[in-house]
């Protein structure tokens, strides 16, 4: 993978995020995002093969109700909300010549701050190109729709739209595992385990994070969840690259007072 050796691994950041609903359930949605939300449920019941309309001598299986598909919100940035970003970034040791690889989690229940923080970051180092596993159908364009809709400045690195997919510097795992191929989707947890990385997924999962965050109120959780898959990610891409990965013993985690714990008033 020639592209990959083309990026210095120190001049890279390697993301993920969590992604929650903007409220905690449908019926705290505003009149109109709730309109909204229940127009959006239509398609995601016929992406789900229901082809009826609701009537009231056949209501609606309880499944596919605009409250119980309120679940899955959090996916779309119109409806949902960033509570986490996790970065990593490798850096080599000269001296006992060995790479480290260092994690840093903004995870906040005030996205704006969140973003304010994370945007800062890459400010700091414009040059830094990013790396997600499905990142460009995910998460590089979701992070930028939430920049914009709290009114805030988009960094070069997630200033995107309009560009053509070559002229797009960042990497995707699951992009590059496709080698072309655009027929299936292939999960973090898959490569890990095919490439023998322990997996990341060991407390909670994706569909874990928006009741861990609501009826949990456990940030820390999800920002330690969040970061075991960067630290997967970035294995996978050494092992893209024909390197070994990085041990345990080699992650070094930023001081967890960055992580705030308590919900935005």
């Amino acid at each position: 993978m020639q592209h990959l050796h083309r990026t210095p691994l120190d001049q890279l950041f390697v993301i993920d995020i969590e992604t929650v609903p903007c409220v905690d359930c449908h019926d705290s949605l505003d009149e109109m995002l709730r309109l909204l939300w229940d127009h959006k449920s239509e398609s995601l019941r016929r992406q789900q093969g229901y082809t009826g309309r609701p009537q009231a001598s056949e209501p609606l299986p309880d499944h596919l109700s605009a409250a119980t598909l309120f679940e899955q919100a959090g996916i779309y940035a119109e409806f949902g909300k960033v509570v986490c970003v996790s970065v990593g970034y490798f850096v080599h040791d000269k001296q006992e010549e060995i790479t480290r690889f260092r994690v840093k989690s903004f995870a906040d229940h005030d996205e704006k701050q969140l973003l304010r923080d994370f945007a800062g970051l890459l400010a700091q180092r414009p040059h830094f190109v990013l790396c997600a596993h499905n990142g460009k159908e995910f998460d590089f364009p979701y992070l930028g729709r939430r920049l914009l809709i709290n009114g805030l400045k988009l960094p070069a690195q997630l200033d995107l739209a309009g560009k053509k997919p070559w002229e797009v510097p960042h990497h995707d795992t699951m992009e590059l595992w496709k080698f072309g191929d655009h027929k299936s989707y292939t999960s973090l947890n898959l490569l890990a385990a095919i490439f023998g990385i322990p997996t990341p997924k060991d407390d909670i999962t994706g569909a874990d994070v928006a009741r861990v965050y609501w009826e949990e109120n456990d940030l820390a959780r999800i920002a330690k969840y969040c970061q075991k898959d960067i630290i997967t990610t970035a294995r996978i891409l050494q092992k893209f690259r024909g390197e070994e990965p990085f041990r345990d013993e080699h992650v070094v985690y930023a001081d967890e007072a960055t992580v705030p714990m308590r919900r935005a008033v």
